[in-house]
């Protein structure tokens, strides 16, 4: 009969209800985890500044309140009124959103004759705008969650900044790694942090902008605000740009604009589209060089887990596991084979 070392029971016990806990407290948090990472990219952008402002002679308390207030106002503020002006933009297109569709619709069925394939029928106009309906009911109904996930934001971002040497001494105590792999693991973050956080919102401003010329060049009805669009859209995976181009090719289609339409397609697929490739090998490879693969995956992966900062913690969150793999393979199985 085999016995199991009663210490082997312990830390087996110990294990399960570490996971157990710590599974339930994720779990809970999920709806405000965007105000955890936003903590962590601020503090990692942050840090360097603090440190410098603590060096010469800045009251640390002083310093974090002064910084808190600057990210407020100059990067929260700012977000926030934009999404408000988008909001109600939307909410105006949203309204009329059948006759939109219904326009389209005349269109294809010009083009049906044109090739002889239906497929307009399909289009239920009446469910796509309860579609959007709902989804606008749901962000105002998110609203709640996203003040919480704003103060839980700044409650960490002040503790992070005003304790530094206590908050990185912790890592060291509860994380069970050897204080080289934390190293490792806390250069990676930082690196991808600051690529997806400063490169991410540059190249999407970019191609805003490459988008931008087109619309003013074309005579595109409210550029900025389908510059804005574009922008956003920008930071998706997959549908990117043509999140902003494609209802601005649908809105000159169905206002008798064709040249200019057809002239916005072909300028969205060659220009936009190529300098988005260009801005993005420039610009990230100087802040991180990290393979495409895993950014698109773990955006794909984070953007329905953690909603808007998965766009940063996504990738992340890939690298953090290749990483960890790495991690487990030196302290674990080369050491076994070293030993044997």
């Amino acid at each position: 009969m085999i016995k199991i070392h009663q210490n082997i029971i312990r830390q087996v016990f110990t294990l399960i209800l570490i996971l157990l806990l710590g599974y339930m407290i994720f779990m809970e948090m999920i709806p405000f985890m965007s105000g955890v990472f936003g903590a962590i990219t601020l503090y990692i952008l942050l840090k360097k500044i603090m440190r410098k402002m603590v060096l010469n002679g800045w009251n640390p308390t002083l310093a974090a309140t002064l910084l808190l207030t600057i990210s407020f106002f100059g990067i929260l503020i700012p977000i926030g009124l934009l999404g408000i002006l988008l909001f109600n933009r939307v909410q105006k297109a949203a309204s009329k959103t059948s006759e939109v569709i219904s326009v389209i619709k005349e269109e294809i069925e010009i083009f049906e004759k044109t090739v002889g394939i239906n497929f307009s029928g399909t289009i239920d106009s009446e469910k796509i705008s309860n579609y959007v309906s709902d989804a606008l009911e749901n962000l105002i109904g998110n609203t709640f969650n996203i003040s919480i996930a704003i103060l839980i934001m700044y409650f960490l971002l002040y503790y992070m900044l005003v304790n530094r040497k206590q908050f990185i001494e912790s890592l060291y105590t509860y994380l069970p790694l050897k204080q080289e792999n934390i190293s490792i693991m806390g250069k990676e973050i930082n690196s991808i942090v600051k690529s997806n956080a400063i490169g991410i919102p540059i190249i999407a401003i970019l191609q805003g902008v490459v988008a931008l010329i087109g619309f003013v060049i074309l005579g595109v009805p409210n550029p900025w605000f389908w510059f804005v669009i574009t922008t956003f859209g920008s930071m998706i995976p997959i549908v990117g740009t043509a999140i902003g181009i494609g209802p601005v090719i649908f809105l000159l289609f169905s206002t008798g604009h064709t040249w200019q339409a057809i002239a916005m397609l072909l300028y969205g697929i060659l220009v936009v589209g190529m300098t988005d490739n260009f801005f993005r090998m420039v610009v990230q490879k100087k802040l991180a060089d990290i393979h495409p693969l895993i950014t698109l995956i773990g955006v794909i992966i984070g953007i329905p887990l953690f909603g808007f900062m998965g766009l940063i913690f996504g990738p992340l969150l890939i690298s953090l596991f290749l990483l960890t793999l790495r991690i487990y393979k030196k302290e674990y199985v080369d050491d076994l084979k070293s030993k044997s």
